[in-house]
């Protein structure tokens, strides 16, 4: 919470408004929800309560927080008083442009006071609203995407009349809800998301309307070689073909001519076939159950027909100057869910490739595919080496060896791939000598990693053999945490943010965890009907003891850090700001004890908890008798009568 923004008023307190109040109330805001009517805004603040009912089922927030968070919230239908001391005033009234006008013509002429008139319009320019705004220089696109509770991005949209300090403003207020702001620089249909995704959508529907794929075979492409979290028909079902064409048709064709309405969309619509919402679209939704696309079924399927388009969409943006690169990446990434980007598909083109596929295109559908200038130039830049990892990023600095979980826009949330990675770094690690202590951490401001990534339960959910694929998964789980555990040289988990089931399983099998006071620990699992499966049940118990290991894993609460240090989950917690120095400083202690001895202590100590106590004292007299043979401890012991600091050199 920013102490400049003490008021938010949300006015429209639909599916979009209630839950923009909800972040905002969640984010120590007092706000206020005005709407046409008192039964519109009590079935908004049920919709509110019961969504933080679920944030407290999911461990996110501590049950008594509900009452806390609803207290901050108001409603009024007295649209000018609730304006006239708000700081903040957000839309999200129905997408109509007349009924914007209207509502700001009256909102900004009572919030005098207010620094920021945020539209949460995602189709309707913003100049059109503007010329009703008195104090255009205030107003601007605040586009939350839906449902703003969950979805962490946020666009900012500035107007011809837009100050630069509202946009400043506007993009702190966003990033002090807890979400990724990126900045629309010039009022274009679609802005980042919609406009990238809206492209893709059309080309799709043209390769299938002239025979060439299925949108089988393109989704099944999509989702087993390109990476997609869903294939685009399978998006455009879960979305609603008639709210998809309607994008096509009134938000991007009537605006820019380089779109046009997708008239395969069009047919459906006619129909009333309209996806999961009607049971039936490009496939079929048995009680919204998602559909089963084969993996084979794409293996022909030009891949680049589909995704050069929309990379040609997000290239123009660049170079018009309408967003930068990194914010036209960071909103496919976040509003997509494409853990690439798109834009990131560039070292895997060339531009004979790029001109090639859309030479076809700009023939069959016009100057929307004409190549862009700064497309053809990142794609024809020198290939840089193949990167060895994708999920983690693994730094060398001697004698430190970071690994990085480099899933940022999923929370750091661990996937297949990513269990792969982090076994194949820990032995590369444990192998180089430069490096005595292993540090694991989260990319990102806000999580560690919050645990296995949930598309990993929903293709298990819906496979025919889903009881093996899940015990398989545990077990692949267990395996990679066993290796971390018993790697010889000390690892650290550094958190920072958010460590919950996987997440913290992860951290438990490392040697110590550090945290910045501003993370949260816990095994929510219980609360999705589970149990942890990558060994909280028992390194947890063997950590804090059964009672309290039940407590965490029973109850499947968020634990904050200064409580998960008290129960003695964590070893140390640092404030955030110096987090990064705090973490380095406890490994550079570390790596100045001797190796070979630090492997050995922590091979008796790790075994203490698996064998008696006759048995672990013979282990450890064998263990401490090999280490008479090391060169570390003649230098220890000359050391200690030199008066002067060792230097193991781990021989």
């Amino acid at each position: 919470m920013s102490a400049q923004f003490g008021k938010v008023v949300v006015i429209g307190a639909g599916t979009m408004g209630h839950g923009i109040a909800q972040v905002a109330a969640m984010s120590g805001y007092s706000v206020t929800m005005v709407d046409l009517s008192d039964e519109i805004l009590r079935r908004a603040l049920e919709r509110i309560r019961w969504s933080l009912s679920k944030f407290a089922e999911w461990g996110r927030i501590r049950p008594d927080d509900v009452d806390k968070i609803i207290s901050r919230i108001s409603t009024t239908t007295d649209l000018e008083s609730a304006c006239t001391d708000a700081d903040v005033v957000i839309e999200a009234v129905f997408e109509d442009l007349k009924v914007k006008q209207d509502t700001w013509s009256r909102a900004s002429r009572a919030a005098r006071k207010a620094r920021i008139l945020g539209t949460n319009t995602s189709s309707i320019p913003i100049d059109d609203q503007a010329s009703a705004v008195e104090g255009p220089e205030r107003f601007l696109g605040i586009h939350f995407f839906n449902p703003p509770q969950l979805m962490q991005l946020v666009e900012i949209i500035v107007g011809s009349k837009t100050s630069d300090e509202t946009r400043k403003l506007a993009t702190e207020f966003a990033r002090s809800l807890g979400k990724t702001v990126v900045t629309v620089y010039r009022d274009v249909p679609g802005f980042i998301v919609s406009r990238v995704l809206t492209r893709i959508e059309e080309v799709a529907c043209h390769l299938v309307e002239k025979g060439k794929y299925t949108p089988v075979q393109i989704d099944s492409a999509l989702k087993y070689r390109a990476g997609f979290p869903m294939g685009v028909f399978e998006l455009i079902d879960y979305i609603g073909i008639d709210i998809t064409y309607n994008v096509s048709s009134k938000v991007m064709a009537e605006r820019d001519k380089t779109f046009r309405p997708i008239e395969l969309l069009k047919r459906y619509v006619e129909r009333g076939e309209l996806g999961a919402k009607t049971g039936k679209g490009f496939y079929e939704w048995p009680g919204g159950a998602r559909p089963t696309i084969p993996q084979d079924a794409g293996k022909d399927v030009d891949i680049w027909y589909i995704i050069i388009p929309g990379m040609n969409e997000a290239a123009r943006l660049v170079e018009q100057g309408i967003a930068t690169h990194e914010d036209v990446e960071t909103a496919i990434k976040l509003g997509l869910n494409l853990p690439k980007g798109v834009l990131g598909y560039a070292a895997e083109l060339t531009a004979e490739k790029v001109r090639s596929v859309l030479s076809e295109l700009r023939a069959e559908l016009g100057e929307g595919y004409d190549p862009s200038p700064y497309l053809l130039s990142i794609v024809a830049q020198p290939r840089p080496a193949a990167a060895k990892y994708e999920e983690i990023e693994v730094r060398r600095e001697p004698p430190i060896g970071w690994i990085v979980l480099n899933r940022s826009h999923r929370l750091n949330a661990i996937s297949p791939k990513m269990l792969d990675e982090l076994e194949d770094a820990i032995s590369e690690l444990a192998a180089d000598r430069a490096v005595k202590v292993i540090v694991i951490t989260g990319s990102g401001e806000r999580a560690f990693s919050v645990g296995a990534d949930i598309t990993t339960f929903s293709e298990i959910l819906s496979s025919e053999s889903k009881v093996p694929m899940a015990f398989w998964f545990s077990v692949r789980f267990n395996e990679v945490f066993r290796k971390i555990e018993r790697t010889p040289k000390p690892v650290v988990a550094a958190i920072d943010g958010y460590a919950l089931g996987g997440g913290l399983e992860l951290a438990l099998v490392c040697d110590f965890r550090i945290a910045s006071d501003r993370s949260e620990v816990g095994q929510p699992e219980i609360r999705l009907g589970l149990i942890p499966g990558g060994g909280a049940t028992q390194r947890l118990t063997r950590l804090i003891g059964p009672s309290k290991a039940k407590q965490v894993i029973f109850f499947g609460d968020r634990i904050k850090a200064d409580e998960a240090l008290r129960l003695g989950i964590l070893d140390k917690v640092v404030p955030a700001e110096s987090f990064e120095r705090e973490v380095r400083e406890f490994a550079m202690k570390l790596a100045e004890l001797p190796p070979i001895a630090l492997a050995a202590a922590k091979e008796a100590i790790n075994t203490a908890l698996n064998v008696s106590i006759d048995d672990g004292l013979r282990y450890e007299s064998s263990l401490s008798a090999l280490l008479f043979s090391t060169k570390d401890l003649a230098e220890g012991v000359s050391a200690f009568f030199s008066k002067r600091k060792p230097e193991f050199k781990g021989e």
